[in-house]
């Protein structure tokens, strides 16, 4: 099973994200035949997933633009390194690589991947499920936001409910195993 996770290139204030990312990663190179699909960072939070999955036994695909790997921010040693030529590339690769598609703690970047697959599910560019791992409440505003997404009529209960939000494993193992992409919006025909 081929995990993709987006996280922060910042491990933040904060030990239990470098702990957690720990945990994470043992999960995953605990997992048959794994593999963590990534940005290819070698520092923050994107690192210690990569290593610890590398510690483990587990294969690691890093995906990163050229000039970030210009500016040594690849990581070094992994299974594999794919070179793209930008960030978009990056975000459809790693959208398309992975089974699951798991949006640990990090920034704007990490933010601006996970929407980007949870709606493109809706749009039928993505059947993969989405996971927003909320440690201690991390992700809780943006979860609360989709839910004032489908209270004012701008998301369905029924698409709200294909984007979990945990920070346990066994939660997420049994999510994807039962996991049913969004149907397909379509819309009316216009005259």
């Amino acid at each position: 099973m081929k995990i993709t996770v987006y996280c922060g290139a910042s491990s933040g204030n904060d030990p239990k994200y470098a702990a957690a990312a720990k945990r994470l990663g043992e999960w995953i190179a605990g997992l048959d035949e794994s593999e963590l699909v990534y940005g290819g960072g070698g520092v923050g939070l994107m690192g210690t997933v990569a290593q610890t999955v590398l510690g483990g036994g587990g294969k690691v695909h890093g995906i990163m633009p050229q000039m970030l790997i210009d500016r040594n921010a690849g990581a070094t040693g992994l299974t594999t390194m794919e070179v793209v030529d930008d960030m978009d590339v990056r975000k459809r690769r790693m959208m398309e690589l992975g089974d699951i598609l798991i949006a640990f703690p990090g920034g704007p970047g990490t933010l601006e991947e996970i929407a980007e697959a949870f709606s493109s599910s809706r749009i039928g560019l993505n059947d993969k499920p989405c996971v927003l791992f909320d440690l201690d409440d991390y992700w809780r505003p943006l979860a609360q936001m989709y839910d004032t997404m489908v209270s004012a009529g701008f998301l369905t209960a029924v698409d709200r409910t294909k984007l979990l939000v945990t920070d346990s494993v066994d939660e997420i193992t049994r999510f994807a195993a039962t996991y049913q992409p969004p149907q397909i919006r379509t819309f009316p025909e216009r005259k």
